[in-house]
Order: structure tokens, then sequence, then C-alpha cells
């Protein structure tokens, strides 16, 4: 705005309050605008005011309505006077191929709709180096332009120097690219900028982009207090500091939009040549929108070269940040940026989380590998979230892939050469004692922890244990497997035995038939015939159940048998004649099946062995059921039932819930043969509660797919689509053969 501009309307104020007959506090009294503003105003000292001021102005003088629309045109004369200020609309070059993001869009374009009524709106956009934070602001910027018409600016705040501007400077900046007059800002002093600030974006509709935010003491000060104006701030950082934000935290790209985003990078026809390999260089830059830049533009740039060819370039990991590199894009160098900015603790703990196997750790995790009290690693890990390197959810951390390889690289250049082997060994084996705690909790005859046990994780309950060992499961089945490849044959028989209740647990899991049958082998290694019967049978159960190979299943059990006679362990030899009488049954050799049940049985009796005599019975009932003799399958299942409620608490609760409701369901297919459709559904709701209850989405999923199929044949149609889709929701905890059928069944249900 130009002195002569402000001088009008000030001008023209003044008249229209003496001819009203107004002091300046009575106009002030009467429309709501400070005394010091409408004196402002009238000197032209002040920058001219927004059009709700001039309508709470107007209203004050009691104008009529040619005189009324007079005012506001000398206000919007102003606003936008024939010199507009330089920078009142100060964008960097666009980028023409923005892609995806149309959640977050779409939550800054109604954010700006609140803006209009103010207060003013501030979003923090935050995220890891790569994610495109920048670029989205800019994007957004551009489409909300004209919801802010008194200017739209961009301000780099350069939050990755080493040595940053401090707000009285930015501020400074902004007033001048806002067009306030140099006597002005002469006239307010340094110490008076923070109120002619706030002042002049009250005034005004606009649209502030603070980019690479470095902390809140930078920001804080630049943000309005009053008006209709909208603040997005970008920052590696949370910012968590601030208050009265809105938070919208950027993360990968989805994979369609990675895929398309490099699409539009190399050419349709080159990108449609090769799919698998355009999703395979998607993958590997972890749908990070600058990788997939800084590897667009490298395809770009080799016309000669293959999707395929660098894709192959980019599966060496040793070789891919190098491979990220185009022209001045660095990969590298963006996350450098931020891992400058870490205390010596963070970057220390940065680098050892290289050394996870699996994609998460826990807090208690990371301070194995660090070698500190969990509290402090707490706070350092937070501090590795907070500054965008790490993310989490639920108390897990993760380092997404590419950041996983630039911390490697770090830990390589920086670590003593023995210092990642002793961190990593920490961890495994804390993973381990760990895990045979906790699978004891699902052990006969242990349970709690002893007292003398002193943990850094939580486990007072069996819950407890069951979340532990499920969350950590990547990580102590890679320890397992380092044990075994080390030849620690004790240690991993050891985690297996303690596991071999609470696989019962997580039955859908995919790698028991690998824990056991490493065992077995460790077993074998170690001479010992009883361990290895034991391991045998339950390579055998894992074949048999997880897998559903049968025959497989009758070689281990043979073998199991034959160890356990050696061993002269009779309940082992029960569970290896139970294993196989279940494989038999499977194969339809009912009458082989039945001996070797009698002969478990038997066995179990002989041993006092209530879980197998349970076992037998449970098993007995279901070869009675595969061999269509229906009756006798409930009369088994339900004397199955009776002897679990006699036994009481000398069966732990935990085994005796899965049992029930492995029994309730027998039952009801059973009546499902025999075309019982309501006895059915009513024991397989039954079982449906009880494994809710038990937390068995394994069993429920059988369950579940066998009610639908009761409910359907019974011409409850809904009541069927409600189970099978029940199923299908369980995901991959289910048995993927009875979600198969739930997703058959629904197609079915779903076709005119």
């Amino acid at each position: 705005m130009t002195d002569a501009d402000g001088a009008e309307f000030g001008s023209r104020l003044r008249q229209l309050r003496l001819d009203a007959l107004l002091t300046i506090e009575a106009l002030a009294e009467a429309s709501g605008v400070s005394v010091r503003g409408i004196g402002d105003l009238e000197r032209g000292r002040r920058a001219t005011p927004q059009r709700g001021t001039v309508a709470a102005l107007a209203d004050g003088l009691g104008l009529g309505e040619a005189e009324r629309e007079r005012l506001l045109a000398a206000a919007r004369s102003g606003r936008n006077p024939r010199r507009r200020p330089a920078g009142l609309r100060s964008f960097p070059r666009g980028i023409d191929d923005f892609t995806g993001r149309e959640a977050e869009l779409a939550q800054l374009t109604a954010l700006a709709g609140q803006a209009a009524a103010g207060p003013p709106v501030v979003v923090t956009v935050s995220g890891p180096p790569g994610t495109g934070k920048t670029t989205l602001a800019l994007q957004a910027a551009r489409e909300l332009a004209d919801r802010f018409p008194d200017g739209q600016l961009v301000v780099d705040l350069r939050g990755m120097d080493d040595t940053p501007p401090g707000p009285a400077e930015l501020m400074l900046r902004v007033l001048k690219a806002l067009g306030v007059a140099d006597r002005d800002l002469a006239k307010a002093g340094p110490q008076g900028h923070p109120e002619l600030y706030r002042q002049v974006l009250a005034e005004r509709r606009c649209l502030l982009v603070l980019d690479n935010g470095r902390d809140e003491a930078q920001v804080r000060p630049l943000l309005p207090s009053a008006g209709a104006a909208m603040v997005v701030i970008t920052s590696r950082r949370m910012l968590t500091g601030l208050e009265s934000v809105h938070r919208l935290p950027l993360g990968e790209l989805a994979p369609a939009d990675a895929a398309t985003f490099l699409s539009a990078l190399v050419g349709r026809e080159r990108a449609d040549a090769d799919a698998t390999a355009l999703a395979e260089v998607a993958d590997r830059c972890a749908h990070l929108p600058l990788a997939l830049r800084v590897a667009g533009n490298w395809l770009a740039t080799r016309t000669g070269w293959s999707v395929r060819r660098l894709a192959d370039r980019l599966a060496l990991e040793e070789r891919r940040l190098d491979t990220l590199t185009a022209g001045d894009l660095h990969l590298s160098a963006a996350f450098d940026l931020s891992y400058r900015q870490l205390t010596p603790t963070a970057a220390r703990l940065f680098r050892l989380l290289a050394l996870v196997d699996g994609t998460d750790v826990s807090a208690a995790g990371a301070a194995q590998l660090a070698g500190q009290h969990l509290f402090d690693t707490e706070d350092t890990l937070e501090e590795l979230v907070e500054t965008g390197l790490l993310g989490t959810d639920q108390d897990r951390y993760r380092l997404h892939d590419l950041l996983r390889l630039y911390a490697r690289s770090r830990l390589k250049a920086e670590e003593p050469a023995d210092e990642p082997e002793k961190a990593r060994s920490a961890l495994r084996r804390w993973l381990l004692e760990t895990a045979v705690v906790a699978g004891r909790w699902y052990e006969p005859d242990h349970g709690a922890p002893p007292a003398t046990w002193r943990g850094t994780v939580d486990l007072s309950t069996a819950e407890h244990a069951r979340q532990w060992l499920q969350a950590e499961g990547d990580n102590w089945l890679a320890a397992l497997r380092a044990a075994a490849t080390a030849g620690d044959h004790a240690t991993v028989v050891g985690v297996a035995e303690a596991l071999h209740w609470f696989s019962d647990q997580w039955i859908f899991w995919g790698h028991w038939p690998e824990v056991c049958r490493t065992a077995a082998h460790c077993a074998q290694a170690l001479g010992d015939p009883r361990l290895e019967a034991f391991h045998l049978n339950n390579h055998a159960w894992a074949l048999l159940v997880c897998e559903s190979r049968p025959r497989d299943s009758l070689e281990r059990s043979a073998q199991a048998l034959a160890a356990a006679q050696r061993a002269e362990d009779l309940p082992q030899q029960g569970w290896a004649h139970s294993y196989h009488a279940w494989a038999l049954g499977l194969l339809g050799d009912h009458t082989a099946a039945a001996h070797h049940n009698h002969e478990a049985a038997r066995l179990f009796e002989a041993a006092g062995d209530l879980h197998g005599t349970l076992h037998s019975l449970s098993s007995t009932a279901q070869t009675l059921l595969v061999a269509s003799r229906y009756e006798e399958s409930i009369s088994e299942n339900i004397r199955a039932l009776t002897f679990l409620e006699q036994a009481g608490d000398r069966i732990e609760r935990h085994s005796a819930d899965f049992n029930r409701a492995n029994l309730q369901t027998s039952i009801g297919q059973a009546h499902i043969f025999l075309e019982n459709w309501s006895e059915a559904a009513d024991h397989l709701r039954t079982a449906v509660d009880l494994c809710r209850t038990c937390g068995h989405p394994g069993l429920e999923s059988r369950a579940l797919a066998h009610l639908g199929n009761a409910l359907l044949a019974a011409g409850h149609r809904d009541e069927a689509r409600d189970a099978f889709a029940q199923c299908l929701a369980l995901g991959s905890a289910a048995n993927p053969q009875h979600v198969a059928t739930a997703r058959e069944r629904l197609a079915g249900l779903d076709t005119p």
C-alpha cells in the first residue's frame, strides 16, 4: 500500500466521522475497532483494514448503502494498489508432476475454510527427510491462493542451516514483503515489530508458508494471534511444543501413487514396458518422494536404460544409496542434514538401530542395543522421532528402509569394529531369554515368571506375554536362527520347548514349521532322544496344522515315536501316536487312525498326562467326524468336555478355553453333516464367543466359517453373510483355508 492509498482511505474515514459528529472514542465504542486503530487509519499510518473492519466502521458511522460502498471501495483500492508490493505472492518454481496426497490436500482445504472465519489457522506438516513436505505445502498454497486475496508468502526458515535466521529477521522480511512502509518500520523500531507484525496479519487474509522450520523457538513468534490468516509450517521436527495447531504428519506415498509418480518421470511407454520392474524401483525407493524423484530423473537422463536395469541395480542394498543420486540431488545428503543435528547419544542409537533384524523394535529392545537404562533410551528414541528419523506406532519404533541403509552406513563408518556385534549379541540374548519367560506362561506347571526374574518388559499376565511374543516375533525368530547358525543347540531347543504350548495361541503366524524343524535338528545334534522326540512331535504338529501336509507329518511322528521309545518316554510316545492318528484320519485311513488313537489314550493314561488324555479324546472325536460317524463324534466330544470340567484347574485356563472352543466347533460341524442347522449354529456361536474371550483368531475363523455354512444351509442369508464377513475381518491371524471358504461364499451371496 502506498502512502497516498492510505491517506485517501484515512481522509474519507475522518470526514465521515466528523459528519456523524462522532469522536474517535465514540466511533470506537460504536464499531468495536480500537481507538488507536482508528487514529492510525485516519492518519494513513496503518495498512488499510480488511472488509470486516470496514463494515464494522460503516455500521458504527450509520452509513447509507451508497456511502458504505464508497468507503469499501476506498479500502479495496488500498488493499490492491497499482504498485503491488514485492513478494506479495512469492512462490518458488512449481512442481508440475505433483502426485497423490489427496487426503492431506483435502484436510488443508478444509482448514483454509475455517481460517476465513478466524481465528488464524496454523498447520504443521512434519515428516522424515524426503517425504515432500515443502512440495505439499506449495501445492496447497497454489490451490488455496484465491482464498487469501491479501497475500500468499513462502518464507524459507533455513532450519537445517548451522545458524538459521532468528524470529526478528524473519518477521521483518514478512513485513516488508507485505508492503509495510519503511517509515512505519522505523517508527515502530525493532521492539515494536512484533506488535506491528501481529497487527498487519490480523488485518489481512494472508496465507503464510513457513518452510523448513528449525524448532518451536524460531517459529512461535511468527504465528498470528488474530485475524483470518492461515500459516502452514513445514519441518522435519514434529514441533510438539507448539500449542493450538493442527498436525499433519507426512509419510511415504501409497504404492499406487508412487508408481504413478515414477511413470510421469520416466514416460508412460517405458513404465508400461515393465510394470513389475517399475514397482520394484518404487519399493526399493521405500515409496519416498525424494528417492522416487532421484530414480525417475536418473532414468529420464539415461534413455538407453530399461527400468529393469535400474531395479536390479537398486536391489544391491550396499549400493542403493549411492545409486540414488542424480545431479545435485543426493538422497544421503538429505539424511545427513537431520543426522548432523542429533545429540551424540541419539546419533549412536540411530546407528545401532540398523542392527535390528525385524521391521521395528521396542524401547526395551533398543535399551539392550545401546546398553542404556530403559527410561534414558525412551528419551533418546523420542528425540529421533521428533527429528523425523524414526517412526513410531503403539510403542514400536521403526526406521524406514532407506534410513536403515543410511544408519548402517554411519554404523560402519563411525562405530569401533567390535561394537556392532556386541550390541547385536546383547539384543539377541535378551530376546531369547525373554521369549522363554513369556512362553512359559502357557506351559503346564510354569505360568507366571519366578519372583527372582527381573525383566525390562511387563510379563505380569499371560496376555501381556502373548502381546510381547507377537510384537517381537520377527526379532526373536531372527535371534533363534542366529543361535542355530552359531551351533548353540541348547539355547534353540530351550526356547522352542518354552514356546510349545504358546504356539496354539498363534497357530497361523507362518513360522512354527521352521521353529520346530530347527529345534528338532538341534535336539538331534545334542543326542538326547527325549528332546529329539519332543521336537519331532512338535514338527509333526506344525506340518499337520500350519501347513496341511499330513503325509510329511506322518514321517515326522514316526521318527518321534522311535526316539520316544529309545528314551522310554511314555507321554512323547502318546503324542507321536496321536499325531499319527490325526494325519491318517485326514488321509482316509480311519481304521489305522483309530488304532493309534487307542494307543495314545493308553499311554497318556499310564503316564497320568491330563493334557495328553484330553488331546486323545479330541483326536478320537475328530477321527470319527472325518469317518462320517457323526453321532459317535458328538458323543466323544461331549465326553471330552466332561473330562475337561472334571479336571478343573489342573488344566490351565488358557488350555481349557482353547479345548472348549475346539470341541464346540467339532460338535457344530457334526450337526452340520446331520443337517441339524439350529443345533449346529448354537454350538458354533458358543465356540466363536469362547475364541473371542480367549483371543484365538485361528480357531475363531474355523468356527465362523462353519457357522456361516450352517446359517446359509438354513436359509439365513444375511446372518451367514455377517459370519463370513467376520471371518475375513480376522485377516492374517485366521486360518487361510477358512478365509478362502468365507471369501468364496461371500462372492456367491453377492452374485444375483
